[in-house]
């Protein structure tokens, strides 16, 4: 039976990661990167394509679960009629290859455990042929070779070509797995000691957990969230994938399902602004520098997201063998949106580097010839019609959202120019090009009658990312078009709980997809910054305690939720959710602070 989304937990090294059910399986894993094929995949389809499950004979969900203190180590207890077990799931940083690391440990009485190791290379599709060696598990298919070992040995057998394995443990007993990855034509690398590496695993998280500067009634949530969004960062190059997943469907049984195993700039001035105030410096300044490799070259080259490393061909495919999350198809990896043009991002890597630069991260000596380049651009294009912040797949049109990040990479432009004099620049040109985008979106991006900013020029929907319009200053809080925005997206995209859905699906296609989706978590996140900016501050705490409510048991959240299922929905765990909740409790606490 496949599980909920959110019965999942996520174990990472900083290069890839897992997805721990409450069954104890583990049931997603790209190796050896985030975007690799996956070897264990029946998330997106069933045990045959590839899981590892490690629990009690015969038993189900686990009792409880937590992460240990402020850490990536999830611990699932399971409580039987013969004893208390617990298992410690991880993924130490790696020297060189990744290892999965599954400690049983006997709390009380006696347990049976049984384990079922089933490989699945590339997505689930090829069967490797398993040897046995010294008592250890060797699986081998094309260019993947994982190796299976136990402390102490256990009993283990080949069954229906997966790797079954018996034992028992009693109180204060342990047993500990460690699956490691490497290229089949390598050496097999050295050893792990699975013992060691969980004291400096959780050595390390808290060393790293230690650093946050968030403080308050939410910073237990703010914490989980900044582990999450460090659990999902790439470490050789400091980019942070939107999610681990591909296809978890933003509606159930239905065709929406995208591949978020990648960066997009869209993500960045929000990652970046919850970095930094939070006090993650070196992260932020990973991420900035990521973000100005990425986006090196020709300005009319500028993509909306990229590989982890900053490659720029991500296809997208469909593999047919996989059922799809509960029925959900097609299944597909890359993303064509890569292709889409999307004004907005100009104006969010200009923001995000004029960010840093506020914050004092030391400056990069060519990151402000590359901003006036891409400013160069944008100038000759903004009123062009794109496919908007949404990626939608119907026609192009002037989203207003779009529009807006115009005005802000002029703005940013224009501050940079006035607050560092001896920066080279034409700052009356900037000046020009703000107010022209400014009056443009207020003639043609605003309803009178309804007051409120559209979606795009001319159309009646409207666009839960106008909440955005007084965080980035395009307009004041007070101002009334501001104020009544947010009742119009509150009354027309609200599910009537606080949530939101980010536009409307009903209708003609705008997105060009059939089907719907689930609300939205980040603009339900900007509702209440929203609020909270408008004068609401009460309103907005309220809809934020029900966001919170919203995490799985272990603090997660993926990228919707389903208010008639009451189910996540969407790729999960989600770093854009993850954000938003970071820099709406941080606004919170500086709006008490204030108070």
């Amino acid at each position: 039976m496949t599980q909920r989304i959110e019965d999942y937990a996520l174990i990472g090294d900083l290069q890839t990661a897992a997805l721990v059910g409450m069954d104890g399986s583990i049931d997603w894993l790209c190796l050896p990167r985030f975007d690799s094929g996956a070897c264990f995949a029946a998330l997106l389809g069933d045990e045959e394509n590839g899981h590892w499950r490690v629990a009690p004979k015969g038993a189900g969900r686990c009792t409880r679960r937590r992460y240990v203190g402020e850490s990536l180590v999830l611990e699932s207890v399971w409580e039987t009629r013969t004893g208390t077990v617990k298992i410690v799931d991880f993924m130490p940083q790696r020297d060189a290859a990744p290892d999965v690391i599954r400690i049983v440990e006997g709390v009380s009485g006696t347990v049976e455990m049984a384990g079922t190791l089933r490989l699945r290379f590339d997505y689930g599709s090829v069967v490797p042929w398993v040897r046995r060696s010294d008592g250890e598990r060797i699986a081998i298919a094309g260019p993947d070779s994982v190796w299976l070992r136990s402390e102490p040995q256990v009993k283990t057998w080949g069954h229906q070509f997966s790797t079954r394995s018996s034992f028992t443990v009693g109180a204060g007993e342990k047993v500990a797995f460690v699956l490691t990855w490497h290229p089949s034509h390598h050496d097999r690398p050295a050893l792990c000691d699975p013992f060691a590496a969980l004291e400096e695993s959780l050595t390390d998280w808290a060393a790293w957990s230690s650093r946050c500067q968030a403080e308050g009634p939410y910073r237990e949530a703010v914490v989980r969230s900044l582990i999450t969004l460090k659990g999902l960062t790439y470490a050789p190059t400091g980019g942070i994938v939107a999610a681990p997943t591909t296809s978890l469907p933003e509606e159930l049984g239905g065709v929406r399902n995208w591949d978020y195993r990648f960066c997009w700039l869209r993500d960045a001035t929000l990652t970046l602004g919850a970095l930094l105030s939070a006090g993650y410096l070196d992260e932020a300044k990973a991420w900035r520098n990521w973000l100005l490799r990425a986006v090196a070259g020709d300005p009319a080259d500028l993509q909306i997201m990229y590989g982890l490393s900053g490659e720029r061909r991500l296809p997208e495919m469909e593999l047919p063998w996989l059922s799809g999350y509960e029925g959900s198809s097609p299944v597909r990896t890359g993303n064509e949106a890569v292709r889409q043009l999307q004004l907005d991002v100009y104006g969010e890597v200009i923001d995000s580097l004029y960010l840093a630069r506020a914050a004092g991260l030391p400056a990069e000596r060519h990151a402000w010839n590359l901003q006036l380049s891409l400013l160069g651009f944008l100038e000759s294009r903004w009123r062009e019609p794109d496919e908007g912040l949404w990626e939608v797949r119907g026609a192009r049109r002037h989203f207003v959202h779009s529009k807006v990040m115009a005005w802000v990479a002029a703005d940013r432009a224009v501050r940079t120019l006035e607050e560092h004099p001896e920066m080279r620049g034409d700052v009356g040109r900037w000046r020009t090009m703000r107010d022209e985008v400014h009056q443009e979106v207020c003639e043609k991006g605003y309803d009178p009658v309804r007051n409120t900013f559209t979606q795009s020029y001319g159309s009646v929907e409207l666009d839960a990312a106008a909440l955005l319009i007084p965080r980035v200053g395009f307009l004041p809080p007070e101002d009334p078009r501001v104020i009544g925005t947010v009742d119009a997206i509150l009354a027309e995209l609200g599910t009537g709980d606080g949530l939101v859905r980010r536009y409307s699906t009903a209708g003609e296609a705008v997105d060009g997809l059939p089907g719907s989706e689930g609300a939205f978590l980040a603009c339900s996140f900007w509702l209440v910054d929203a609020l909270r900016m408008t004068g609401r501050v009460k309103e907005a705490r309220e809809i934020f305690e029900q966001l919170l409510a919203l995490r799985n048991d272990v603090g997660l959240l993926a990228e919707e939720y389903d208010p008639v299922s009451g189910r996540q929905v969407g790729n999960f765990p989600q770093a854009f959710s993850h954000i938003g909740l970071v820099s709406t409790a941080l606004a919170l606490c500086r709006e008490d602070t204030a108070g």
